[in-house]
């Protein structure tokens, strides 16, 4: 053992058992044992109480966001110019209709202009030709969304269902009509398809020894219906055969091993996957089928009589061929108003459906 001064080389310091086991004897430990103890204890204090108050103020941060007024924003500045434009662009054509339909404005008469309020309108619902101009556009409308519907769910389950070689151009094929002009089509079934003498059906008729048909002059209505039926069905086989190909395969298969034939498949499966899309084909066939005018113009006129003549043709008649803008004009709100009756109607409809149904 040695005493005082520095420990011999080699050798460490021996601890000092008072500091070490001063608990233990019942003693308490010296102050400077204690102090690195004091410092650590504070320096964690402090650190906790300085991670809480920045989480503190984090969450206030979070909870209370500062707001910047709307005029300040600078995006507010960016889309303003074009918002203007398209307010202009709806309000002012709408504006010079409703001030048409309140005035006498006839071509034939450039100097009487004065205020009538709703004459027009009085006239317009009075017409001979509104009635039959309704029923007519309520006749395509539905037989053309019935047509469009029942035919595209049929055509995009078989393409669905059958594997064959040229599929794909099948597929083609069956969408290609819709990106046809209107006009384009309607000539095409005017002059090669309903013609009496040389039209394809004309020829069928004469093969099997029957007479032709003139179907524009005696189906006028009839004839309308199947040329925008053909148009607008290729739009129903795109979003059905597309919403075919999302239809879980592991169902159908579970089906089959329970015995499920084809039938009861496509009804209890197949049905209640397409509904959505079905009420988005009716949905937006509805809203472009009120306005159809080119088929009209460019095949039957409207006539014999009345017999083809729906709103938007009726209108026309009244503006560009009577001449009376007035008229014309109430025509046109009345059928906005319809329109857009018809599409409250629908997305009301339709909209509360697909909501429940996700």
């Amino acid at each position: 053992m040695w005493r005082g001064g520095l420990p011999p080389l080699g050798r460490e310091a021996p601890p000092k058992l008072c500091d070490c086991f001063a608990a233990e004897r019942g003693q308490a430990p010296s102050p400077q044992s204690l102090l690195p103890h004091w410092i650590l204890i504070c320096l964690f204090l402090i650190g906790f109480n300085a991670m809480n108050i920045s989480t503190v103020k984090a969450h206030m941060d979070i909870a209370q966001p500062v707001r910047k007024s709307r005029l300040t924003n600078p995006g507010w500045f960016l889309v303003s110019p074009s918002v203007a434009l398209l307010l202009l662009w709806m309000i002012v054509p709408l504006g010079m209709t409703v001030y048409f339909s309140m005035i006498r404005y006839n071509l034939l008469y450039p100097g009487e202009n004065q205020f009538v309020g709703l004459e027009n309108f009085s006239y317009f619902l009075s017409d001979s030709g509104f009635l039959p101009g309704a029923t007519n556009t309520l006749l395509l409308v539905g037989s053309v969304l019935l047509i469009s519907v029942v035919f595209g769910v049929l055509i995009s389950a078989l393409l669905e269902a059958s594997e064959f070689l040229g599929r794909g151009i099948v597929r083609v094929m069956l969408i290609s009509p819709f990106f046809i002009m209107p006009t384009v089509g309607a000539l095409i079934w005017k002059n090669l398809i309903f013609h009496p003498v040389s039209g394809i059906l004309a020829c069928i008729w004469k093969l099997f020894g029957a007479q032709p048909v003139d179907w524009l002059a005696h189906y006028p209505l009839l004839s309308i219906i199947i040329i925008v039926s053909w148009q607008w069905l290729p739009f129903a086989i795109l979003i059905l055969m597309t919403a075919m190909q999302s239809l879980d395969q592991e169902q159908k298969e579970a089906a089959r091993l329970d015995g499920a034939g084809p039938v009861a498949i496509f009804w209890h499966l197949t049905l209640p996957h397409l509904a959505r899309p079905i009420a988005v084909v009716v949905m937006i066939e509805t809203i472009f089928l009120l306005s159809v005018f080119a088929e009209i113009f460019t095949t039957t006129n409207g006539g014999p009589g009345y017999a083809s003549t729906n709103l938007a043709y009726l209108i026309y008649n009244q503006a560009l061929v009577q001449f009376d803008v007035g008229m014309a004009s109430a025509g046109g709100l009345i059928a906005v108003l319809i329109a857009n009756i018809a599409a409250i109607v629908l997305v009301r409809m339709i909209g509360k459906n697909l909501t429940d149904k996700a």
